[in-house]
């Protein structure tokens, strides 16, 4: 049991390194596309 206490531990302390030296650059918003892949459809001419 306390093989875990200490593992989490470690693991936070890791993560706060790197949050706290990454500063602002981090993003955290999710996965990314290349493109706007949710751009909306071009509206179709109106008719004549």
């Amino acid at each position: 049991m306390w093989k875990i206490v200490v593992g989490f531990v470690i693991f936070a302390a890791i993560a706060l390194f790197i949050i706290s030296k990454a500063g602002d650059k981090i993003d955290m918003s999710g996965e990314k596309h290349s493109g706007d892949v949710h751009a909306p459809e071009p509206a179709a001419s109106a008719p004549k």
